[in-house]
């Protein structure tokens, strides 16, 4: 069972479906692997939950 895994944004609900979406049929088409195998989990961060290169990615945002 194929895994796909986001972490960004939180969206609404139809953004939600969209990116599901788009994200398991683009996944059976490059793997040959039917849609219905594809498990896709969304995790919503916000910028005081992430971090790039050794900053908070909140603090990042007010430079």
């Amino acid at each position: 069972m194929p895994t796909i895994f986001f972490y960004g944004p939180e969206l609404d609900k139809d953004k939600k479906r969209e990116l599901i979406d788009s994200f398991t049929k683009k996944a059976s088409e490059l793997t040959d692997i039917p849609e219905s195998a594809f498990v896709v989990y969304l995790q919503s961060s916000t910028p005081d939950q992430v971090g790039v290169g050794g900053k908070l990615l909140e603090d990042k945002q007010k430079e």
